[in-house]
Parts: C-alpha cells; sequence; structure tokens
C-alpha cells in the first residue's frame, strides 16, 4: 500500500512514494501552468515506472494523495482569478481601499497603493447594521438587496463576497443575503465572511473574504478536475491538499476556504523541516528551500514551528493563520541583468519552467542563476536530472557572455557575481527571518532542500556564520515528502466581546463550544484519535494588535484559571518584544482551537554503516572555487554512513547537486544525510 506526496512548484512537480516497509522512491516531472494537473498525472507516471508497476497498479494500491498546488498562489500573483463582487453594508464598501491607513513603505511618497480586487463599480452597499454587540439596530433591508444582486447580475461577476459589519458576532444578515443570493444566482460562487473569518478587524475580514472569494472557482475547478482525473486513472483512496497552516483537508474543505491554500507547498516544506528536526535531534534549524522560482525560508525553534495571521501576498491581506515563511524571487531561474548603470541585478524575473534557464534548450536566451552554475562547473550539463535532461553548455555560455559584455568582465566574472548575488539575496531573506526578530542565526544549523539549495547552501551559510549544513537524501523533493508527515487540521475561532476582565467560566464555555465546533467537523473526515490545540490572541489595553498565546496544559478547572492565561501572555510578549507590563490591563480578543488528527508516520530506517569512513570519488572535473580546479565527483547514493570526506568537491544526485568548499568536512549520518561542518 502506498501514501504519495505531491508538490507543483514553479518548474517542476515533485512526487514522493512510500509503503509500509518505509521505502521512499521520488520522481520529478516538469510543472505545467496552464493546467498543474497535467504535470501531476505524466510525474504520476514517471513515479509508476520507478515503482516498476504500472500507474494504475499504483494507483489502485494508494490510500492516501497528499498534494500542494500554487493554484491559488498564481492566480494572486498573475491577478488571474474570479471576477468577484462585495456586498457588504452601506456607507463600507470603500475599506478594501482605506485600508488601514498605513503604506507598505511609509516613506515612499509615490509608491500607489495595491489595486484592490474588487473594483468600485462592484461593490455594492445594503441597508443593514448591527450594533457592536451584535445586536439588530437596522434590519437587512431585502430591496436594497435585491437591487445589490441585479447589479451583480448585470456584471457578469462569478464570485461574491458577503461582508456586513460585526457579522463575526452575529451572522443573520450574512446568512439571510447568502439564501437570497443563491435563490437569484444559482451556482455561482459564495464565500461569507462569518463562516471565512469570523473575528473583528473589519479590513482583516473584507480583504481575507475577498480574496477566498477570487480564488475559489479557480481552486475548486482545479481540484475537482485533478479528483476525475485520478479517478478515471484508477485512483480510489483519499485526496487530501496541504493547508497554510501545514495541517491537510479534504477537496471539500480546501475548495471552501480556498485562500487557506496560498501557501499550499512552503507549507508541506516545513512539515518536512519539522520531521527533520524530530529524527535529528536537532530543535533548532533554519529551513532553506530553493527551488526554480523561488526561495522559502522559515524557522523552526525548540523543534517547534510557528503560526502567524499576518499573512500577504501580492498586496492583499490574508488573515487566516498560516506557518510563518518568508518567500523570496531568488531561484534557478532567476534571470541576471544589467541596468543603465552597469549595475547587475538578479531577480526577481524568472524564466520559469518555460522557456526556462538557456541551458534547457527551450528557446530561452537570458542569463540564469542555473546558467551560471553551468559555466563555473558546479552542474555537470550531461549529467543534469540522471542525463535524461542534458543542458546546453554553450547556451548558457553565451547567455553569460552578454551579461559580461554589458559589465565589461570576463564570462567567468560574469557567472561568479551571478553565484554571488543570488547568494547575498537569500542569505538576507535569512536575516529578515531570524535577526530581525531577534534570532541568532549562527544558534541554528542550515536544513538545506529544493533541487537547486544544495549548490548554494555552503555560501549561504558562510554570510551568516552558521556552521553546520543538513542535506537530506530527499532533499529535492522534501516538501513533497513532508506532506506525507502532515496532520489533518480543522480551525476555528471566536472573537470575546465584552467589557472588562474576561471571566473564568466565559473562557470555559468559549472554548468548549470551538471545541466541539471543531472535532465535530474533523470527524466526519477522520476516524482516529483527535488532539485538541487552544490558543488566544492577546493585547496590552493600549495596543492595536494582538500576539498568539498557546494555552496548552493549564489547568482548565482552576479557580485562578484567568491569572494563568494573563501570565502566558506576559511572558510570551517578553519573549517577543524583550518586555512585560504586568500592571497593565490585559486584553483577551480571540480564542482559536485546532482539531488535530494525527497520521500514522512511517520511521526512517537508520542505513548500515561502512566499513570504512574513506569513500571513492566517481569522476573528477574542473570547476571554480576561487579559481579553476580539478575536483572530486561523489554520487550521493554511494555514500554510507560512516563516511567522510573534505572538500573542495561535487556531491550529485539525479535531481540535485551539493557543492562542499574548500576545507569544510562532510560526514554521513546514520539515515544516510549529509551532515556539513563549515571552517
Amino acid at each position: 500500500m502506498f501514501r504519495i506526496g505531491v508538490d507543483v512548484g514553479g518548474t517542476y512537480t515533485d512526487l514522493v512514494a512510500t509503503d509500509e516497509t518505509g521505502r521512499t522512491i521520488f520522481a520529478k516531472s516538469p510543472s505545467t501552468p496552464a493546467d498543474q494537473s497535467i504535470g501531476v498525472m505524466a510525474g504520476l507516471e514517471e513515479l509508476a515506472r520507478r515503482l516498476n508497476v504500472t500507474r494504475a497498479e499504483m494507483l489502485a494500491a494508494t490510500d492516501r494523495l497528499v498534494h500542494g498546488t500554487t493554484v491559488a498562489t498564481n492566480a494572486l500573483l498573475e491577478r488571474k482569478g474570479a471576477k468577484v463582487a462585495l456586498i457588504t453594508t452601506e456607507g463600507h464598501r470603500d475599506v478594501i481601499e482605506m485600508r488601514e491607513g498605513l503604506k507598505p513603505d511609509r516613506y515612499d511618497l509615490r509608491s500607489p497603493p495595491p489595486a484592490p480586487l474588487v473594483p468600485r463599480d462592484l461593490r455594492f452597499g445594503v441597508k443593514e447594521r448591527l450594533k457592536a454587540d451584535g445586536c439588530v439596530l437596522i434590519p437587512l433591508d431585502t430591496k436594497s438587496l435585491d437591487d445589490a444582486i441585479a447589479g451583480i447580475r448585470q456584471s457578469g461577476a462569478a464570485s461574491v463576497a458577503v461582508c456586513f459589519l460585526h457579522s463575526y458576532l452575529n451572522p443573520v444578515h450574512e446568512l439571510a443575503a447568502v439564501e437570497r443570493l443563491k435563490q437569484a444566482l444559482p451556482g455561482i460562487s459564495i464565500s461569507r465572511s462569518s463562516d471565512v473569518l469570523p473575528q473583528i478587524k473589519e479590513y482583516e475580514r473584507v480583504s481575507t473574504t475577498i480574496v477566498n472569494a477570487y480564488v475559489e472557482p479557480i481552486v475548486r475547478r482545479y481540484l475537482t478536475n485533478l479528483e476525475t482525473r485520478l479517478t478515471e486513472a484508477g485512483f480510489r483512496g483519499g485526496l487530501f491538499v496541504v493547508l497554510s497552516h501545514g495541517g491537510m483537508a479534504p477537496v471539500e474543505e480546501a475548495s471552501r476556504l480556498a485562500a487557506g491554500t496560498v501557501l499550499s507547498g512552503p507549507a508541506g516544506g516545513m512539515s518536512g523541516g519539522r520531521r527533520c528536526s524530530d529524527l535529528l535531534g536537532i530543535p533548532d534549524l533554519v529551513p532553506f528551500d530553493m527551488g526554480g522560482t523561488s526561495t522559502d525560508i522559515s524557522l523552526i525553534a525548540g523543534g517547534q514551528v510557528s503560526l502567524s495571521a499576518d499573512g500577504m501576498l501580492a498586496g492583499q491581506r490574508i488573515a487566516l493563520r498560516s506557518l510563518d515563511i518568508a518567500s523570496i524571487a531568488a531561484g534557478g531561474g532567476s534571470i541576471a541583468s544589467v541596468d543603465a548603470s552597469r549595475t547587475l541585478r538578479v531577480g526577481p524575473e524568472s524564466a520559469g519552467s518555460v522557456p526556462g534557464p538557456a541551458c534547457y534548450g527551450n528557446g530561452g536566451e537570458a542569463a540564469t542563476v542555473t546558467d551560471a552554475n553551468v559555466v563555473l562547473g558546479y552542474l555537470d550539463a550531461a549529467a543534469f536530472m540522471g542525463g535524461k535532461r542534458p543542458l546546453v553548455r554553450a547556451a548558457s555560455e553565451a547567455a553569460v557572455d552578454r551579461v559580461a559584455a554589458a559589465m565589461e568582465l570576463s564570462r567567468v566574472e560574469a557567472a561568479a557575481g551571478i553565484y554571488r548575488m543570488i547568494n547575498l539575496n537569500m542569505a538576507d531573506g535569512i536575516r529578515l527571518m531570524t535577526l530581525r526578530r531577534g534570532v541568532d542565526p549562527r544558534k541554528f544549523a542550515l536544513l538545506s532542500f529544493g533541487g537547486a539549495a544544495g549548490l548554494h547552501a555552503a555560501e549561504v551559510a558562510r554570510e551568516l556564520e552558521i556552521k553546520r549544513i543538513i542535506v537530506p537524501t530527499v532533499a529535492s523533493v522534501l516538501s513533497a515528502w513532508g506532506m506525507l508527515t502532515s496532520d489533518l487540521r480543522y480551525e476555528v475561532s471566536r472573537t470575546h466581546y465584552g467589557t472588562g476582565r474576561i471571566s473564568a467560566d466565559e473562557v470555559r464555555e468559549l472554548f468548549a463550544g470551538l471545541e466541539q465546533q471543531a472535532a465535530g467537523r474533523l470527524r466526519s473526515w477522520f476516524n482516529g484519535p483527535i488532539a485538541i490545540e487552544r490558543s488566544a490572541e492577546m493585547r496590552y489595553g493600549e495596543q492595536i494588535f494582538e500576539i498568539d498565546v498557546s494555552l496548552d496544559g493549564l489547568d482548565w478547572n482552576a479557580p485562578n484559571l484567568v491569572d494563568q492565561i494573563e501570565d502566558r501572555f506576559h511572558v510570551r510578549h517578553e519573549e517577543l518584544y524583550t518586555y512585560a507590563s504586568r500592571g497593565q490591563e490585559v486584553v483577551f480578543v480571540n480564542a482559536r482551537v485546532a482539531a488535530v488528527g494525527e497520521v500514522e508516520r512511517q520511521d526512517e530506517g537508520e542505513h548500515e554503516a561502512a566499513l570504512s569512513s574513506a569513500c571513492s570519488p566517481r569522476s573528477r572535473r574542473q570547476a571554480f572555487f576561487g579559481g579553476w580546479r580539478e575536483v572530486p565527483v561523489y554520487a550521493l547514493d554511494e555514500l554510507q554512513p560512516g563516511h567522510t570526506l573534505t572538500g573542495p568537491a561535487i556531491i550529485e544526485a539525479e535531481t540535485t547537486t551539493v557543492l562542499v568548499d574548500t576545507g569544510d568536512r562532510v560526514a554521513v549520518n546514520p539515515l544516510g544525510w549529509l551532515d556539513i561542518a563549515l571552517r
């Protein structure tokens, strides 16, 4: 019986299959942006070939397929979502343009605000009003609502976001509006704010609901299409989608809360990173995932990942909880260019999978990071993708020569400059995730994964004074591998409305209702044991932002329950901001509960140790390590636990390459993974 993880990236689709013995097989297939399911099905065909079975046989023997998709991400980035209309309280239709009254860069006086996803003529105000406590002040006016529906019908909008003021406390008007929409416009997609994000803060709630309405039809269509293709190919198991918070959910839930899939792929990488932390016994890791189009950077501290509700993508606020991941436009396909002042730039533009880097031979002419790696001898053009997709070295040289001519440099100097520039960009991304959050990266190990990361990890780590790098054998497909370790997860939240300090009875009643709701929903997908995670968003009375505080492990029957909760808040505030004001009023804002269904995980068996620590290179070739040198080239799958080597060296696998710089030392650990100590 197989379990399969599928991660669709900008350049390649990664696939991993495991069986009950713990055997792991992986494959890659070029991504197909126009219809990602085509690349997924082609990848499944290749995966089956590697398992020596037909695709139908493999799928018939698969009980779970876990999928990470970039459909919602791409729709937002490329502005190719559905045509959306907004129904909101009269007088509030401009909230998404007023935002929070702040600019992303307050000192840039010329930067335009991000264009709203819903133009003003598609925002309809409806007469109704709830008071701040949820009581009805002005009943829902049906004529006003019908006028809005008529306008939506005339506009041809495919999706509607419904968001009334204070509906998080009382959804009565939203429910009535949705019912009338369904009757008048059958088949139209509807996102209701009291369903998508039932909590305080109007702008966050409106923006998140609109994003959900914008991507929901596209995500639903894609997942339905994929589900149909899989069924026709013989799949009878469960199809699950990884959500931005790192848990997975069935297709219907992922479609309903489509805005929760915008970090679907990177969330799989975080699940894989957390699994690596457990297996290695290393609690502090910086997961560094470099692919063909982008690099995702995150943090595992004390064996734990952090969740945030401050998400932003393509200028749009998404206040659903997600893993704290920083994505930067730096990958193997990042394009190098020279501006009028002869300054080298690398990215953010990418060659993607089509046409791809010049060396792919698909018509691309721009020099990319991959082309620089070919010129510098780091990539073997004949052995790329195990020799199945040889690279055109002459095309890389011609592309890099154009950059060199513009800068009046030699070919090697230009290639080395591209390599250096992309490494600095990625090091800055890690600084954003660590130093700017009060974390010293020198105390962490770098977890290198993604097809391109091994080529750059050593120099990125050296820039940050990180002394240890871990490279798993599944590095090139770790996000897909990590998806197989994701738990099922359903989150619910509710805003507490009240004056004065919350009471212990109010806390217990609030969380009891949320736990019943979350566990009941998860039970419809999952029949195993369910764990409950509790947290609260709290602030000091004069603050305008909340921080997330874990409430797990409290004595919920204790008479001093509220004191315990407030103490947790003070401690967390001090961890984040170096101080706590224990004499100030503490405001309990949002309660949050996650029901978690833990999936069974396969143990990673330790490999048999080599009889000797010495290992023999497969070949030697010229590569640029400060100057041209003939360096040994090792095959990753020939290295055994106990083997050691010292750089300069190159370690190659079918889908990734690892550079070992001069003086760096590599030890192969009991899992067969590379443990690199930097000089």
